[in-house]
């Protein structure tokens, strides 16, 4: 299964990615439940042209995007972001850390808008 990872833009300032491929590599958190082989295909943040980015993902035949854990707990359109996302991909709404967030807890959706379980993955 090819997924991509979206992170917030502010955060990249001074992140290095570490907890997200942590995470990925290790299977654990937001990756935990794939049983499947993954790889991932890309990671960025959302700033810049996110259609151009979106539509480079979908070439590249992404199934799966990731939200971050610092774009669910920094960026106020992340439930809006994710509705988006869902025209195209499952969608997963955080990458390492707990799925209950401090200010709220990770999405889930399917490519056609509905909650999912993340026992589909």
């Amino acid at each position: 299964m090819k997924i991509a990872i979206l992170v917030n833009e502010s955060t990249m300032d001074r992140c290095t990615g570490k907890g997200c491929f942590n995470a990925f590599y290790q299977k654990i958190d937001a990756f935990q439940d794939y049983d499947s082989e993954i790889e991932l295909i890309g990671f960025t943040h959302i700033g810049g042209d996110l259609e151009r980015k979106i539509s480079k993902l979908i070439d590249n035949g992404v199934e799966v995007v990731h939200l971050s854990s610092c774009l669910r707990a920094k960026y106020l359109e992340y439930e809006n972001l994710a509705h988006h996302l869902a025209k195209h991909f499952k969608v997963v709404g955080y990458t390492h850390g707990s799925q209950k967030g401090k200010t709220r807890d990770a999405i889930y959706l399917d490519k056609v808008n509905g909650i999912h379980s993340k026992d589909s993955l």
